[in-house]
Parts: C-alpha cells; structure tokens; sequence
C-alpha cells in the first residue's frame, strides 16, 4: 500500500481546507510543520468543493487551493466538484 499525500502553506486560509479533506478522509494522517500541514493518505484522497464550502461558510472554487498548495503525490484527478489523488494498483 503506497500512500498520497498533499501539503499546504500553514496559514488561516488552509485551516477550513485541511479540516475538510479530515472530515472526508478518517483514514488521512495530518502532519502539522511550522510552515506547513502536510495531509497523507493510503492509496486515496478527496478533496470536496462542498465540505469545504460548508467549513469555510461561502462558496469556494477548487482553484483557490492551489494558490496554498505546496507539493502533491499520486495520480491527479480533477473536476468542478473534486479533487483526488490515488495511487492505480
């Protein structure tokens, strides 16, 4: 089992971010850094428009979260409403 990750700038902005992708993905593992929070994940991880909407309390473009983004691993897939990342077996 290969895990994926995702790391984001630490900052206020991210906050509703990283609490969302937790809330979607119980088996993801938070890794705080000063300067960073870095999210891993067994073999999959999704990230929701509408969790994020709903911990943030306005409507979010996913595109926004790559102004925070620091690095990624795994295979990306991406539409209006999601954000994933997984490893293919």
């Amino acid at each position: 089992m290969s895990n994926v990750f995702i790391a984001f700038q630490k900052n206020e902005e991210t906050r509703a971010i990283v609490d969302a992708i937790v809330a979607d993905n119980p088996q993801a593992i938070v890794n705080l850094q000063p300067a960073m929070v870095k999210i891993d994940a067994p073999n999959h991880l999704v990230i929701r428009k509408s969790s994020i909407e709903q911990e943030i309390g306005r409507e979010f473009d996913l595109q926004e979260m790559h102004i925070h983004l620091i690095t990624l691993s795994g295979n990306i897939d991406e539409t209006d409403d999601e954000f994933s990342l997984t490893w293919n077996q």
